[in-house]
């Protein structure tokens, strides 16, 4: 039985953690109430992630939290993580369902309802709809909106995580537009104290 997909899903890039342990931002994310981790690493080699991509995996099991690995399956499997997050450009789902087994979530990123259901229909677990708001934390990213994550909403049956600019002063429009979830990265990872950013944004689900 596959663990509810919903409430504060913080993405732990080591690039967003600045001189910070990324394995210590993971820790107090969780300790703030993350219900959901992504490892995303884009400047490292998958051999040089894997120490920091198993001990998040660890603290993850230890506070009853989902750990996603992004784009990469064989580092999923590695890692112990509960599924993997792909992207457009990704392989797809039909190539990667094979590789982790029924068991592993596979998570989904899209920007509008066609993509959405397209992922579902492919055998999604989840999608990501976003950008909700403007970002800096990814370089190209296609603009959403809150219209647009309604659209989403309706038209899929599978959770609906919201991403994308998304902060403590926002969150209460994705959570009230009925996003299962808010993905984000500088709002925790780039937080002075991600314990107290974690706990302030797990609060919209409260």
């Amino acid at each position: 039985m596959k663990s509810p997909i919903a409430g504060l899903y913080v993405i732990i890039d080591p690039a967003a953690c600045g001189a910070r342990s990324a394995v210590d931002v993971a820790r107090l994310a969780l300790e703030g109430g993350a219900a959901l981790l992504q490892w995303r690493d884009k400047q490292r080699d998958k051999g040089d992630q894997l120490a920091d991509a198993r001990a998040i995996a660890a603290l993850c099991r230890e506070h009853g939290a989902l750990f996603i690995a992004n784009d990469h399956a064989d580092l999923a499997i590695a890692a112990g993580a509960h599924g993997v997050h792909l992207g457009q450009h990704d392989l797809p789902i039909e190539a990667v369902r094979p590789i982790v087994g029924a068991g592993m979530i596979i998570g989904v990123s899209t920007n509008n309802a066609a993509e959405a259901r397209a992922a579902e229909a492919a055998g999604a677990d989840y999608v990501a709809v976003g950008a909700i708001f403007a970002t800096a934390s990814k370089d190209v990213t296609r603009p959403a909106s809150i219209d647009r994550l309604r659209e989403v909403k309706a038209a899929v049956r599978v959770p609906v995580i919201a991403i994308g600019g998304i902060s403590a002063s926002n969150i209460r429009s994705v959570v009230d537009a009925g996003a299962d979830g808010a993905a984000v990265i500088s709002a925790v990872c780039g937080a002075a104290d991600p314990r107290a950013a974690a706990a302030a944004l797990s609060e919209a689900w409260r």
